[in-house]
């Protein structure tokens, strides 16, 4: 039985369905971007059906509750797509023809979804965290930016403590300043609460995975680390072998070669880290193997120093106890175990 191969095009208001079946579009359809509308039209396709959307801020929420009604669902990356999209006349519907073509070829990088909606909402959380964070960072640095220009520095117990600071400010009789800080202060205050707040609900919503716990056992990995890590990974499952987690972590290595040598030999490759990773996903690996560096006296401090003894760049050294540290995290998770050091 031949498939309907189902591409969609999504914005938030409309989404343009192409509907290709052996190898030509048979159907075009413009409905409403709401999930009734969605399988109202995929309802109205008999036989088997597969249906693609690209990765987007609805893909998510598309996939949950679409995914029960065709008989496969892919979310696809829009960078690899990026090529083909360009090429010729662009419009959403063009768009979705393509996408159809290209998913009966096979030539898509699926994106994984989450089923779960615990898992998400843990997910979601510490995206907001991190988000406030560095909204926090932006506001600190607006106030010591804003206190440089008159040659102030400010305190760290005036940033930390709100008590001090009016008596502080009144010791640098700059009333002009007194009142620019008064107006920062108010988004400083607000967003540190929402620190706090988004603190207390990632912490509230861990305490149903053990693992999370397990990995706080290693040295360098904190709350916030294991949280991010377990949350954007979601399952160990979807990783066939180590190399493919360590890439989508952003220290894998990949091979790169091209052209041949007066001899017609192929040139040597060249290793390079795998760019295209999760960056939430890289700084915290990387930070905890930093952080596991630091320390005086673990089995991955001391690979590490083994390495460089041995000739190995800092750089190189460091990404491979990254890559260690991982493998291990990676082979916990499975067996959801804690960590034996002895093991490594």
């Amino acid at each position: 039985m031949s498939i309907n191969y189902i591409g969609a095009d999504v914005d938030c208001m409309m989404t343009e369905v192409a509907i290709e079946k052996n190898g030509k579009i048979i159907d075009r359809d413009r409905v409403p971007t709401n999930i009734k509308s969605l399988r109202k039209c995929l309802g109205s396709i008999s036989g088997k059906k597969a249906m693609v959307v690209e990765e987007g801020p609805m893909a998510g929420w598309l996939y949950r509750n679409l995914k029960s009604d065709v008989d496969r669902f892919v979310v696809c990356d829009p960078r690899r797509n990026k090529l083909i999209s360009s090429d010729g006349e662009k419009t959403d519907a063009i768009d979705a023809g393509d996408l159809a073509a290209l998913l009966r070829g096979g030539y898509l990088r699926e994106i994984y979804h989450t089923e779960d909606e615990k898992r998400l909402a843990l997910k979601d959380a510490i995206a907001i965290y991190h988000d406030r964070v560095r909204e926090a960072v932006r506001q600190i640095n607006k106030l010591r930016g804003r206190c440089r220009c008159h040659g102030v520095s400010v305190p760290r117990r005036v940033l930390k403590t709100p008590a001090f600071r009016k008596e502080w400010a009144n010791q640098l009789n700059l009333p002009d300043l007194a009142r620019q800080l008064s107006i920062l202060w108010i988004g400083f205050d607000a967003v540190t609460k929402q620190v706090e707040m988004a603190r207390k609900e990632i912490t509230r919503l861990s305490k149903s995975y053990p693992i999370i716990s397990f990995w706080k056992d290693l040295p360098g990995i904190g709350l916030i680390r294991a949280i991010t890590l377990f949350a954007y990974l979601d399952t160990p499952w979807r990783f066939s072998s180590p190399k493919k987690l360590w890439k989508y972590c952003g220290i894998g290595l990949r091979r790169f070669t091209s052209g041949s040598d007066k001899q017609g030999c192929p040139k040597p490759g060249n290793l390079r880290l795998f760019r295209g990773a999760n960056r939430k996903l890289k700084d915290s690996i990387m930070g905890a193997a930093l952080s596991a560096i630091g320390q005086s006296n673990n089995q991955f401090a001391n690979h590490y120093r083994k390495m460089v003894q041995n000739g190995v760049t800092l750089s190189n050294a460091r990404h491979t106890v990254a890559r260690k540290m991982l493998t291990v995290m990676w082979g916990m998770w499975k067996t959801n175990s804690r960590f034996n050091e002895s093991l490594v």
